[in-house]
């Protein structure tokens, strides 16, 4: 009697050949550099991420958008020194802000790099009105 349907292709069961087919796509995407990130965000917020999300340059939006919330220590010799006791590679700009502003004592203003200089000058006008209250 002949078999009804698709010939079979695999010895494994369908379950099984799931299971590996996910486990091969995780591994190309580890190898690619791609990472999952779960998150919890309101209906509205969520959908809206998802179709931006489709775009062909979200990557490079959401990057600029994360400079501006998020700055990485090791990129600022003075705020690295400050922050030394924080564990994060990143901090956001207003815990930044603050650091160099309660701590304004150890950093020696004609020592700053041209690029923490332009940092702070920016923290200044965006969260203390243009003024380091130092």
């Amino acid at each position: 009697m002949k078999r009804r349907g698709r010939p079979k292709t695999s010895h494994l069961g369908r379950a099984e050949q799931l299971r590996r087919a996910k486990r091969a796509q995780r591994t190309r995407e580890r190898a690619a550099g791609l990472r999952l990130v779960p998150l919890k965000l309101p209906a509205a917020l969520a959908a809206k991420l998802t179709s931006a999300a489709r775009g062909a340059d979200f990557a490079a939006i959401l990057d600029r958008l994360l400079d501006q919330a998020v700055i990485r220590v090791s990129d600022y010799p003075y705020l690295k020194q400050i922050a030394w006791n924080r564990t994060d590679e990143f901090l956001p700009t207003r815990d930044a802000f603050a650091l160099y502003e309660r701590n304004w004592r150890f950093v020696e203003p004609a020592a700053l790099t041209a690029n923490e200089r332009q940092l702070i000058d920016e923290l200044k006008h965006r969260y203390g009105g243009g003024i380091l209250h130092a």
